[in-house]
């Protein structure tokens, strides 16, 4: 094959990929989520260089519950640690338990998702039965009531694959309670998929089932996969502080959500620091708010229905 042709059959792909960047980007919203995310994950990938290594109760810097001024931006809490230290350190802990915990529920979603739409019958009568289980318990209440269990079985000691338990915990639950929407979405999605042609085309040469899903169905699913998952971060993020807010996170691990437990038991608001809570809710909001304008972008880029071209 000449060079020509090579490239000839590279162009539709570039073009195409070209017009999905135009589009996206042209949303404000996919706009002001792309640059508010790229800030946190910048902070959150060199915390040490932007505001030093994580400040512990020995090596303090500040007066407790001093207020935001030139030496601490935004401010100190109950045991003269400054804020901001905090908040930026636990950009990483937050953001990585998010993510982590999307990556099981999008596996696990996809996976009930096609093996339901594909296969049907009892299977699909089975797999929709539990999604159902998933579905109509909120996946907080639920995370909230399996978090301790799954901690007081697996303990508090070692590591496991580098997360402390309590953190490994925390990702495996988020994971697992919030993957029966996707589930509904990949299943509808399935069985509109394996009526069309080319599936019938993949079965007369011989392809298994297995390979149908995989190299046929999954590809056209990765447009919704991609949308949804933007916003089952951000549900993510939700989950992990509410949890870490109820004292069940990992306390010696700065996570939003555990900051801003640790304000409500120092009385933060009774006592005026206002920073104290404003600093780690203002993050969570903001890059949960990222993660939803990036998903509503994706969603009206990829769909055509919806889709507004400028």
């Amino acid at each position: 094959m000449t060079q020509s042709n090579i490239q000839a059959r590279k162009r539709p792909g570039a073009a195409r990929l070209r017009a999905f960047l135009r589009i996206f980007f042209s949303y404000r919203g996919a706009q002001l989520g792309i640059v508010c995310l790229l800030f946190f994950i910048v902070v959150a990938a060199i915390p040490d260089t932007l505001v030093g290594p994580l400040e512990t109760a020995a090596n303090a810097t500040g007066d407790f519950l001093a207020p935001p001024e030139s030496r601490h931006l935004l401010g100190t809490e109950e045991v003269g640690r400054d804020v901001l230290n905090l908040v930026v350190h636990g950009a990483r802990i937050s953001l990585t338990i998010a993510l982590l915990a999307t990556v099981i529920t999008l596996i696990v979603g996809t996976i009930v998702g096609i093996t339901s739409g594909y296969f049907g019958g009892w299977i699909d009568v089975c797999l929709m039965r539990l999604t159902d289980f998933f579905f109509v318990i909120p996946s907080f209440v639920l995370a909230m009531v399996i978090t301790p269990v799954v901690l007081e079985v697996v303990g508090r000691g070692r590591e496991i694959l580098g997360f402390r338990p309590s953190l490994f915990v925390v990702v495996v639950v988020i994971g697992m309670t919030g993957w029966a929407f996707i589930a509904r979405i990949i299943r509808s999605q399935t069985l509109t998929l394996k009526q069309r042609t080319f599936i019938d085309r993949a079965r007369v040469v011989g392809s298994g089932n297995f390979s149908i899903m995989v190299r046929h169905i999954l590809p056209n699913l990765v447009p919704q996969i991609a949308a949804n998952g933007a916003l089952v971060v951000a549900n993510a993020i939700y989950v992990e502080t509410s949890l870490s807010f109820l004292g069940l996170g990992d306390p010696l691990q700065p996570s939003w959500g555990t900051l801003l437990s640790l304000a409500q038991r120092a009385g933060a608001a009774s006592a005026g620091a206002w920073w104290y809570l404003c600093a780690p809710g203002v993050c969570v909001l903001a890059v949960s708010l990222s993660f939803v304008l990036i998903g509503n972008a994706l969603d009206d880029t990829l769909n055509p229905r919806r889709r507004v071209i400028p």
